[in-house]
């Protein structure tokens, strides 16, 4: 980065980014149109085998070196109660994936994933919403930068996840700040609060929302003011994939909050992205239709700590191997 304006950059990158291949894509198609004459429609996994070949650009597509990268931040506005969990469940969660016992640390051997868990400062939360912003714009862009470097040991599908109490609070912030509405209009039971922790939350995404004001008009600057570091990761990620043509799976309600912030900053920019699993926020049902995002799963998992973004990467590696196995079989 080299602008003496931190997000003049991102910017830049949002007005170039590479597109489809959409001839390698039509000729996945092919294979499976030609194989549904004897075996029926294969439905979505001709999508998803279309999708992954048409981004990486392979006309006979392997999954060879998928990465789960999760990023794990702490929130300044978590001291309001705002999450039944306790602050310290974000450390105790990311040593828990360093010692292999989590959910994911099983996902990702079952299908042969990498892992890495970035710890974002987690003994420096960002700041408050309601009364700062989360993150200077300097910050936000640093940040967004180091997302970037997810990729940089190289992979052929990013499943991306997050971790961060109170992060649900802050992607419902960020999505009213970016789509309108007020704190109940995104907030409800799937977080896990009672009807108490409900209220108080819209209530503090309503104080965030009347503290930044107009200053959330722009995309970046509501990323920064009212996101987190694990949301400027994330998009810093998304958007290093796209110029590397890498497909991206997107898991969690915090994950698609940051991937909406890029959205709106260009439409197309999510378009070599997959959304892998619904949370049981209510607020993520409605972001997913926001933005055009069909679940590859909807199994009630909780939290976007990338399980759903792993099994997701289960089906990815299905869709492409029938896909190059079919067309291997049709020129025998």
């Amino acid at each position: 980065m080299v602008s003496a304006l931190p997000f003049e950059d991102f910017r830049v990158l949002l007005d170039k980014l590479p597109e489809q291949d959409d001839r390698i894509a039509t000729d996945v198609r092919k294979v499976f149109a030609k194989a549904a004459m004897a075996q029926g429609p294969l439905g979505r996994m001709e999508d998803v085998a279309a999708w992954f070949a048409g981004w990486t650009g392979r006309a006979s597509p392997q999954v060879t070196r998928p990465l789960v990268a999760i990023f794990a931040g702490t929130h300044g506005v978590a001291a309001h109660g705002v999450s039944p969990r306790p602050v310290t469940a974000t450390v105790d969660a990311v040593e828990l994936c360093a010692a292999g016992g989590a959910a994911i640390n099983q996902v990702c051997l079952t299908y042969d994933l990498g892992l890495k868990v970035f710890d974002l400062a987690l003994d420096l939360p960002t700041g408050d919403i309601t009364r700062e912003p989360a993150l200077d714009e300097r910050g936000c862009a640093a940040t967004m930068a180091f997302g970037m470097e997810a990729i940089a040991g190289g992979s052929d599908l990013l499943c991306l996840g997050d971790l961060g109490v109170g992060n649900s609070t802050v992607a419902t912030a960020l999505m009213a700040a970016l789509f309108g509405g007020r704190g109940a209009d995104w907030v409800g039971p799937g977080s896990g609060a009672d009807e108490i922790g409900v209220a108080r939350k819209a209530a503090i995404v309503d104080q965030a929302l009347a503290f930044h004001g107009p200053h959330l008009a722009d995309p970046l600057e509501a990323l920064a003011r009212v996101g987190g570091r694990e949301f400027a990761a994330i998009a810093g990620a998304i958007l290093a994939a796209r110029m590397e043509r890498i497909p991206v799976l997107i898991d969690g309600f915090a994950a698609t909050a940051a991937a909406a912030a890029l959205h709106k900053a260009h439409p197309g920019a999510l378009d070599h992205c997959l959304l892998a699993s619904l949370s049981a926020e209510p607020g993520h049902r409605r972001a997913a239709e926001i933005l055009g995002l069909q679940p590859l799963l909807d199994l009630g998992i909780g939290h976007g700590e990338g399980v759903g973004a792993a099994l997701g990467a289960g089906l990815v590696k299905a869709a492409v191997q029938m896909a190059s196995g079919m067309a291997l079989a049709q020129r025998a």
